[in-house]
Order: structure tokens, then C-alpha cells, then sequence
């Protein structure tokens, strides 16, 4: 397999393309070790879902329990891997780690079965189903999927073993029925509209609520039905859902909050949110405890600033950031638009990231390097999960791609 390596010239002069080979985990083969090293010790372990024969695949026309579409979501530990097969209407549950490329998941969500596809489990009805479902995490033995476009959380008191088993309960709806925008009405402390993220930190529950422009905290972790949130983040009131708050942005502003990830500017006892449509991540040093501004912003100059900026070299830049994770203070960043995931050791105060996944510098950010697919490209990356156990692995949504990567890191204690 051949891809296109840019590398700068001795003089340090602009980048050129060359094509180099690549072995079968991805890795460059014959780059000269002076060269640019984007990704220090990690490489592409496991593919799930499309395989990477050098061109982008399309999905069969009728699911499978071993393809994706369009995955925006997923949830990584010891023994287990849930994911949010997005374009699919469904998630995916493997019990117990795949150790090949397309393992067929163990367990089917939100569809009777692993060959239907469509929202409301194909036609089936709402209170079975889900429309574009994006987040998932799993806290205390439950398993949580943000059911963004029936607006809503739904909740399994353990993570289910049997395809099509029914939530234990839903979150932003009055009943199983219903998934209309806020319930109905306006928007209220126990309503969504699009919630895309979910984490629990520190015994604290945080929904990205999209669509409302707004972050909401419950501080006793998961809540019951109809349970006000005690924090609305974002927004001067529980019933306001204007992008930045009606004006410019600013350190108490989203546009789309998007990820929630644990550890804040000081490595622990704060938040990191994904401001995507503002091209950002703001930091808490601590849990904020009513609404109010971030201590600090990655990935724009300043906190009033939201540019894009597509066109420059992408050096501490993102584009649409829809993933984050963190792991002992570092910090992983899915740069969707540019194609990449960028990671700093922490504490982080200032982004200046040392790796970034899937492209051959830090400045780079072509879909699949602009070149074809292969195990360590991505095309629009979306979810991520960072875990240590037995090994260190984060496992990235490859949405463009429509596949999950497990990466690994090497030579790590």
C-alpha cells in the first residue's frame, strides 16, 4: 500500500509529497527517522466496521452486526466496547475486546435485529428505536446513549447482553412515546434538544444539550425522569437557546457543545467541553457550580475569537472539534474538519499538542491524507475514548470511514 507522506524540505522549506510505503499496522515503511513523527508510540490495532482495502467503502445496503455507518460515539473498557452506529439508528456492544479486524458485535440497541436499519427501529415506534444516536457512556455497571434526534437519554441499569433490549428508563421526554424538541415547548432544566454528548465525572452528570446551546449538570450524577438539572452552563436561564448567548462569544458561550471529558486545566477536579461550532474547548478548573465562564480556551487566541481559518496550516488550530477525552490529565482532541486527532500530555494549560493520529505532521489535515483510506487514516473522526488497563488504547469514531479505530500505545508501562 502507498500513501502520500508530506515532509519539509533540509531548509525548512514547504512541504512536499512523497509516496512511501506502509506495512500492515500502518506504519511507515523506509521514512527517514529524522523526518516528522506525528504519532510517537501509537498505531492502529483494530479496525471494527469497514475494512481499509485503499478506498473508502460504503456500507451494505442491509446492516450487519460487523458494519458501521457514520459512527459518532464509543465507549472503551477492559472487556468491553460500546459504540454509537450513528448513520445505523442503533449502537453496538462487543463483550470483551475484539482482538481482529470486523469482529461482528455481540449485541444489537435500537433495532430488532442486526439487518434493519432506519429511525424508531425502522418504523417500529419510538419507545424501541432511535434516531442518530451519538453519545454513549457507561457509569456504576449502566450503560447511557444520548438519543440525539429523539431528544433524549436512554438508560439500561446494566449493559444488556440480548439484542433489542428495551431502556430502563428514558431522560428529556415525558414518556418512551414522545420525542418531540424540549418536550413540546420551550426549553426548561429537564428538557433537549439534540443532546450529541454525555459524561459522568467526579459523580457529576453533564449533557452537551446541542441544540439548546448549552451544557447541563446534575450534581448527583445520573437523574431520575423529569429531574431539573441543578446547573445550566451556557445560557443566562433554563429557558434561552440562542447560539453565544444572542451575542459574541465569550467564556460562558457555546455555539454546538459537543464532548464532555473529566480533569480541566489543573489534570482533575474540573471539565473540559468541546465547543465544536466555535472551533474550541473550554476548561473548568473546577466543577462549575452555576452558569459561568471558562478559565481557559484552547484553539483560539483568545475567548472571544471563533474563527475556522481552513486555508492556513492547522498548527494549534482545530476545526469543528466534536470529540475529547482525557486520561491522567493528557488530552485527546477529535479535529473532525481537519482530519486528525490531536493529543497533549497534561496538565494542559496551552495547546501545544506533541501527536497528531492520522496525519504526518502537525500542520497536515487532508481526508485519509488526501490520498486513500488505510488502517491509520481518518476522514472526519468524531468520538473518542481513551483507556489504560491491560494496555493503553483509544478508540477513535472514524465516521467519514464508517469505522471505529482502536489505536494502541506502544513500549508504555
Amino acid at each position: 500500500m502507498r500513501v502520500t507522506i508530506l515532509a519539509k524540505g533540509d531548509d525548512g522549506s514547504a512541504a512536499t509529497s512523497r509516496p512511501v510505503e506502509v506495512d500492515g499496522t500502518g506504519s511507515p515503511v523506509g521514512v527517514d527517522p529524522g523526518d516528522p513523527a506525528s504519532y510517537g508510540d501509537w498505531l492502529p490495532s483494530v479496525v471494527l466496521g469497514a475494512p481499509a482495502p485503499g478506498g473508502l467503502l460504503l456500507p451494505p445496503a442491509a446492516p450487519t452486526a460487523s458494519w458501521m455507518y457514520g459512527p459518532r460515539g464509543v465507549h472503551l473498557e477492559d472487556d468491553l466496547v460500546v459504540v454509537a452506529d450513528t448513520g445505523n439508528h442503533r449502537v453496538l456492544i462487543w463483550h470483551g475486546l475484539p482482538g481482529e479486524d470486523g469482529a461482528p458485535a455481540d449485541v444489537v440497541l435500537g433495532q430488532p435485529d442486526e439487518h434493519t436499519e432506519g429511525p424508531a427501529a425502522g418504523g417500529r415506534g419510538v419507545a424501541g428505536g432511535m434516531h442518530l444516536p451519538c453519545g454513549v457512556t457507561c457509569h456504576d455497571g449502566r450503560l447511557v446513549v444520548a438519543d440525539a434526534w429523539h431528544h433524549r437519554l436512554l438508560v439500561w441499569d446494566e449493559v444488556p447482553t440480548a439484542t433489542d433490549t428495551p431502556p430502563d428508563r428514558v431522560l428529556g421526554q415525558p414518556d418512551a412515546e414522545y420525542a418531540e424538541p424540549n418536550s413540546g415547548g420551550e426549553p426548561s432544566a429537564s428538557s433537549m434538544y439534540w443532546p450529541f454528548g454525555i459524561a459522568v465525572i467526579d459523580g457529576r452528570c453533564y449533557v452537551a444539550d446541542t441544540g439548546n446551546r448549552r451544557v447541563l449538570v446534575w450534581r448527583d450524577g445520573l437523574p431520575e425522569p423529569g429531574q431539573p438539572a441543578d446547573v445550566v452552563l451556557g445560557q443566562p436561564d433554563a429557558t434561552s437557546r440562542e447560539e453565544n448567548r444572542g451575542g459574541e462569544p465569550g467564556p460562558a458561550s457555546f455555539r454546538w457543545p459537543h464532548a464532555i471529558a473529566a480533569g480541566g486545566p489543573h489534570g482533575s477536579g474540573g471539565v473540559w467541553i468541546a465547543d465544536a461550532g466555535n472551533h474550541r474547548v473550554l476548561g473548568w478548573g473546577s466543577h462549575p457550580e452555576r452558569d459561568e465562564g471558562a478559565d481557559v480556551v484552547l484553539g483560539q487566541p483568545d475567548m472571544s475569537s471563533a474563527g475556522e481559518f481552513p486555508y492556513v496550516p492547522q498548527v494549534d488550530r482545530y476545526r469543528f472539534p466534536y470529540g475529547l477525552a482525557t486520561l491522567d490529565g493528557a488530552v485527546a482532541v477529535a479535529d473532525t474538519a481537519n482530519n486528525r486527532v490531536l493529543l497533549q500530555d497534561g496538565p494542559v494549560q496551552q495547546w501545544r499538542p506533541q501527536v497528531a493520529l492520522a496525519q504526518p505532521d502537525l500542520a497536515a489535515n487532508g481526508e485519509n491524507r488526501w490520498y486513500e483510506v488505510a488502517r491509520d487514516t481518518l476522514c472526519w473522526p468524531y468520538g473518542l475514548a481513551w483507556h489504560r488497563g491491560q494496555r493503553e488504547l483509544l478508540a477513535v469514531a472514524d465516521s467519514g470511514n464508517n469505522r471505529v479505530v482502536l489505536w494502541e500505545r506502544r513500549g508504555q508501562p
